[in-house]
């Protein structure tokens, strides 16, 4: 299943990658939160879905962070200068199911709704 949410902000593909790091972690979203180890590229974190490693790699047009352990493969992508809107950032959330229980869905579309909310506020502000 996909998901995407389009914040209708203009930036970088280098911004993206220099200001959305694991240390700034609650600039990104209000549903996770470093609880162990953390580096450059992953973290111990806590979720409303469990603990999970997350990790965080550089990908054309902005990052994929992904929870490793998670039955459900959950990774997602912020972008920008690509399809679907080269103009915004794009969010687009993966798992590897092609249906899940509307709950799950439900707290899926509920942590994009966060991280779009974030994403927005921090880059106007960081424009």
């Amino acid at each position: 299943m996909e998901f995407f949410r389009i914040i209708k902000v203009k930036t970088t593909e280098k911004s993206i990658q220099d200001k959305l790091t694991i240390a700034n972690l609650e600039s990104i979203s209000n549903e996770l939160f470093v609880i162990g180890d953390q580096n450059t590229t992953e973290a111990e974190i806590g979720s409303i879905w469990g603990e999970f490693t997350l990790t965080r790699s550089l990908i054309r047009g902005g990052m994929r962070f992904a929870l490793e352990e998670c039955p459900n493969a959950l990774a997602w992508t912020i972008t920008t200068g690509i399809k679907p809107d080269p103009d915004a950032i794009v969010i687009h959330l993966t798992i590897n199911r092609k249906a899940q229980t509307a709950d799950f869905i439900k707290e899926i579309e509920a942590f994009l709704d966060d991280q779009f909310s974030c994403l927005e506020q921090y880059f106007k502000e960081n424009i």
